[in-house]
């Protein structure tokens, strides 16, 4: 969503990067550059006079004038006023004391609150809640069969009595006033402690289904009223945000399609321009592609300074902690790493979710965006169908795979030979690593790590002495070499005063001045 953003703000700073001070017109022309960065960004135009006057003015200031580097400074800068217009912090959902909580969901039609109605209820069921759906949104064609598709993927129960309209030549009849209020009392009588009312969208600012919102509110009487906005709508998305704060008074904003390419402008402005904070992000088409929204994450994102926190949330989440611990196990007795435990690993990291979302998040990915554009997903599903057509005895000595079960694998794989090969080279040199490692020996060619190619503290195993050359003179040779054999096979004379060996016939004692009558233990 942010990659042109991101790109533009990154090539900005660059610039900078080597002056020891800066000028007030270095200042200028990065204020400048980042506001066209903006703008080009559908960020609204009052959103960004506010952040670039603010952004100048702590740059010419004296932290950036004192600081011992004023380019990281002023990133440091721009990276603060980013998390300030994105929210600040991290706004969690408000519970109600006495259950059960209430939220409401209202957009516009196309926004995506039916998928997000189903995402939302699964993160809540992960979080421990026991969440209800339900089905007031009456007048989209099939709303009410969607949010039961939703639920039922998300193992949450809807709440559905109107079928509501299957077909756009179809009139809405029923009453969804009626629907939520039902399904609250539903939600109390079943002890659920959380009801998630979807809502009708409305085409544009209509007054009339407006004013549907406002009795379902009223109704309701919701814990949270929650704005889905759709990311990729750009400078409109300010004026639409407007208006249902006007019309039902939201509460915290969802952003919607944030995976999507579009510029995400909205993302910048509406918790700016409205006061409101953004509480979480819809990341993908899947139910788990949804998180909490942290404003200091996603500026990090966007200044490709990566989100680490948030890919170690995913990995303590989805990582099974038995096959840590066993693999931690064997990782410590030094046993061999097998083609199981690859295939185990590569499974544990599947469930993190997508390879390139994942390596996204990382510090620095845009300098390898392009490549990790170009990585297919489907690499991982063809390795472990040629681990999966291994024998249990292969996966656990690919020593033995010879040229024939080669053959026998890639057909039953559905590959190339060559795929097989390419896979058991990258096997063998992941094996040596895992040993090295649990040897102590650090991994091998990693700078800054001990081991071959390690830093220059590693410590080193001594180095056979260099032998020195013979002469080319046969007589001299000869010469050289009797002087070696008589010096190899010559008695070694024992060193003076040696604990074992003779001592020094004219060493006198008195001449180290030792106390009187010491003299006799040196007999």
């Amino acid at each position: 969503m942010f990659n042109s953003l991101s790109d533009r703000l990154t090539a900005t700073f660059k610039n900078l990067r080597g002056k020891g001070r800066l000028s007030e017109a270095d200042v200028d022309a990065t204020v400048r550059e980042i506001r066209r960065a903006l703008l080009d960004a559908d960020v609204a135009v009052p959103v960004v006079r506010e952040f670039t006057a603010k952004v100048r003015e702590r740059a010419l200031g004296a932290e950036v004038n004192e600081a011992l580097n004023p380019a990281q400074q002023i990133v440091k800068i721009v990276n603060e006023e980013l998390v300030a217009i994105l929210g600040g912090e991290t706004r969690r959902l408000n519970l109600a004391k006495n259950p059960p909580t209430v939220i409401m969901l209202a957009g516009l039609q196309g926004a995506g609150k039916t998928t997000l109605a189903g995402k939302l209820s699964k993160w809540l069921k992960g979080q421990g809640h026991s969440p209800l759906l339900v089905a007031a949104d009456l007048q989209r064609p099939n709303a009410v069969k969607q949010l039961q598709v939703n639920g039922e993927r998300a193992g949450v129960p809807v709440f559905a009595p109107h079928p509501g309209v299957s077909s756009e030549f179809e009139s809405a009849s029923g009453d969804p006033v009626a629907v939520a209020l039902a399904g609250v009392a539903e939600a109390k009588a079943k002890l659920y402690d959380v009801v998630i009312v979807d809502t009708a969208g409305r085409l544009g600012i209509d007054a009339e289904l407006m004013a549907q919102a406002a009795n379902i509110r009223a109704a309701i009487n919701p814990d949270e009223v929650l704005f889905v906005i759709d990311a990729m709508i750009g400078q409109d998305a300010v004026t639409t945000a407007k208006a249902f704060d006007d019309g039902v008074n939201f509460t915290g904003v969802v952003l919607a399609k944030l995976d999507g390419d579009a510029r995400g402008g909205a993302a910048l402005s509406v918790a700016s321009v409205t006061g409101k904070p953004v509480m979480f992000a819809s990341t993908g088409e899947s139910l788990d592609d949804f998180e909490l929204f942290h404003p200091d994450r996603m500026a990090s994102r966007i200044l490709d300074m990566g989100d680490v926190l948030t890919l170690i949330e995913q990995a303590e989440k989805n990582w099974d902690r038995g096959e840590a611990e066993r693999m931690a196990r064997k990782f410590a007795d030094q046993e061999d790493f097998t083609l199981d435990d690859f295939l185990s690993q590569m499974q544990q990291i599947r469930k993190m979710g997508s390879m390139k979302k994942m390596l996204m998040m990382m510090p620095g990915a845009a300098n390898i965006r392009q490549q990790l554009e170009n990585f297919d997903e489907r690499e991982i599903d063809r390795v472990e169908a040629i681990v999966r057509s291994m024998t249990p005895h292969e996966r656990v000595a690919p020593k033995i795979i010879n040229g024939s079960r080669r053959a026998r694998i890639a057909r039953g794989s559905g590959v190339h030979v060559s795929e097989v090969n390419g896979l058991l080279e990258r096997f063998g040199q992941a094996q040596k690593m895992m040993k090295k490692m649990a040897q102590g020996g650090g991994i091998p060619g990693m700078p800054g790590m001990p081991g071959p190619g390690g830093f220059k503290g590693a410590r080193k195993g001594k180095q056979a002495p260099k032998k020195k050359a013979r002469s080319g003179n046969p007589a001299k040779a000869a010469a050289e070499l009797r002087a070696a054999q008589e010096k190899a096979n010559a008695p070694k004379a024992l060193p003076t005063g040696a604990a074992f060996g003779a001592g020094n016939e004219d060493f006198d004692p008195a001449s180290l001045n030792l106390p009187k009558g010491f003299e006799k233990f040196l007999k």
